[in-house]
């Protein structure tokens, strides 16, 4: 579960979560640890790399792997020398607007601007305006597939999963079984903060996304993101269709944005066609580290990588 830092009286300064993933590629499958919440008490910072030593120290971990990695964590992982995982869009995110005048609002309040609560009206209907001059709207294309909203995993994630990493073997794949699903996004589910999009193709699932929320309870801001999207098909194009879904939920719903980060060239290239926003992040946020001979000379390969915010600690 993790490591603490206790000070002389017993109490506790410091902390990192540490979770165990499987991992699989080339048909071989590896135990992969994640970090989570390295959070230590302002008077025991000096302390605070031991908690990272532990974590990096553990002798049955084939890889150590971070999605998640803010400004304030980089300096003190660096330390320990981690590679960046070298594709994925992980230091910007694409996004949508679903809700106007509750996006102005968390802008406003995030930009300190006086009287938020009057100016977000005439910001928002100039945001409006402004996507309706760049077509921002954009419509679906039937290939033939039933998309679908499931209110859970079934045996049939269990049979795509099969499927999945026996077509892309040369990638490196977080296990996508039915119950590791289930165990990721069980809490999510139950709080209804969780949207799987499913496709049909004559009653076989041939495609899925997940979404999730997370918020900005600071600025009031309400977002949907993305956190996996798998397909057995060639054509990439069903994630433009998933999107679409989506965003009429969100609108539905009053939530205020949806955002896709990290994703591949491939999916990105999608994505663009419905011109999202752009925004920079504070950092690079995903990072890996092996000292597994096998795994060194795959992963500087490029093509052996395609994480979404599934992987990691990003949508638990």
């Amino acid at each position: 579960m993790g490591w603490v830092l206790e000070d002389s009286n017993d109490k506790i300064a410091g902390y990192i979560g540490n979770i165990p993933l499987y991992y699989e590629l080339g048909g071989k499958r590896y135990l992969t640890a994640t970090s989570r919440a390295w959070v230590v008490d302002a008077e025991h910072r000096s302390y605070s790399l031991l908690l990272l030593d532990y974590f990096f120290s553990q002798k049955a971990v084939d890889l150590y792997l971070t999605t998640s990695l803010n400004n304030e964590a980089f300096e003190g992982f660096q330390t320990f020398a981690p590679s960046r995982v070298p594709v994925g869009d992980w230091d910007r995110s694409r996004f949508w607007i679903t809700n106007y005048s509750g996006f102005a609002f968390s802008w406003l309040k995030m930009n300190k601007v006086p009287f938020a609560s009057a100016l977000k009206y005439p910001l928002s209907a100039g945001m409006i305006l402004k996507d309706i001059l760049e077509g921002k709207r954009f419509q679906s294309s039937d290939k033939g597939h039933e998309l679908r909203f499931c209110a859970g995993f079934d045996e049939g994630f269990d049979i795509f999963w099969n499927e999945l990493k026996k077509r892309r073997r040369h990638v490196l794949l977080g296990e996508r079984t039915r119950d590791v699903l289930q165990w990721h996004f069980k809490y999510a589910l139950m709080r209804y903060e969780a949207w799987i999009v499913c496709s049909f193709k004559q009653s076989r699932l041939c495609a899925y996304s997940i979404f999730y929320r997370q918020d900005n309870t600071r600025l009031g801001l309400t977002r949907m993101r993305l956190a996996d999207f798998q397909t057995l098909e060639d054509d990439h194009s069903l994630l433009l269709n998933m999107l679409l879904c989506v965003l009429d939920r969100c609108r539905k719903t009053g939530i205020h944005m949806l955002e896709i980060v990290g994703i591949s060239r491939e999916n990105a290239q999608v994505v663009d066609l419905a011109k999202p926003y752009r925004r920079k992040l504070g950092s690079w946020l995903s990072f890996y580290k092996t000292a597994n001979s096998q795994l060194v000379s795959s992963l500087s390969d490029a093509n052996t990588w395609d994480l979404s915010c599934f992987d990691g600690d990003t949508s638990l």
